[in-house]
């Protein structure tokens, strides 16, 4: 979602149909689309962008998928140049064109280990994680396996006590397979039962599992009943992730009485 309106303090102050401040008139619009996530990008005058992400209960400080869709619309419709600088909560992100559709530049957040699960979940495994660890937005759970991961029921009413924090269950697939890890995500109290797929979690399960895997490039699956590929390379200080994007829809938004 690309807004034609900026970011200013002037702007957030400003009253749209029905009383809306820009801020929520945003969070409306997501509410509206009821999508895991909805970006508003906004051109700066030295040719970056400011980005902002919502989703259908509140702003959210990070997410990856909306931003390399955002590219996706700005390089394929706008004819933006690549590559782009967004600007963000969680610092600059950066997205390029890449052989088989685009590269994501997001930072390194490295896991924070967890004695314990939380009370509100502790009795929602079958069997206990290996590894619970968290990082600024969500708690992780390695289940030991990728068939653990697929095959795991959330409890949703529990994860949604944790309100915007979302939980992560992860597993490493047979050596066999194509992907090296897989995962799911869940963040009720956001408004997002189950994310197809999730650019921003693996900021933290790509140092996870670099280390465990012992490799630094590593093919991740996003195993909702969408799907996802992401190709995943380590650095010092970022995580990089590619990834194709289509359009799926293009719509006009109506705001009513609008002036």
């Amino acid at each position: 979602m690309l807004s034609p309106t900026g970011f200013s303090q002037e702007t957030r102050r400003r009253s749209y149909p029905g009383g809306l401040a820009f801020d929520d008139l945003m969070l409306a619009i997501a509410r509206e689309n009821n999508l895991a996530e909805t970006a508003f990008a906004k051109a700066r005058p030295d040719g970056e962008w400011d980005l902002r992400w919502f989703a259908p209960a509140h702003e959210v400080d990070f997410c990856g998928h909306a931003t390399l869709a955002t590219a996706h619309v700005l390089l394929t419709y706008a004819k933006a140049d690549a590559p782009l600088v967004f600007h963000t909560h969680v610092g600059e992100l950066r997205v390029s064109r890449a052989q088989h559709g685009y590269r994501l530049d997001i930072p390194r957040l490295a896991p924070e280990t967890l004695d314990a699960l939380p009370e509100e979940i502790a009795g929602a495994f079958e069997t206990p994680p290996v590894h619970i660890f968290r990082n600024f937005e969500n708690i992780f759970a390695d289940l030991g396996s990728a068939d653990a991961v697929r095959n795991f029921v959330p409890d949703l009413a529990a994860i949604a006590l944790f309100g915007p924090v979302g939980l992560v269950v992860t597993g490493q697939e047979a050596e066999s397979a194509k992907a090296h890890f897989v995962s799911r995500y869940f963040a009720p109290g956001a408004g997002i039962p189950e994310d197809p797929v999730t650019g921003s979690i693996h900021a933290t399960l790509v140092p996870y599992w670099a280390k465990r895997l012992d490799c630094d490039k590593l093919l991740a699956y996003q195993a909702s009943a969408r799907g996802g590929w992401l190709v995943c390379e380590l650095t010092k200080d970022r995580v990089f992730l590619s990834g194709n994007a289509v359009t799926f829809m293009e719509a006009e938004i109506s705001i009513p009485n609008a002036a």
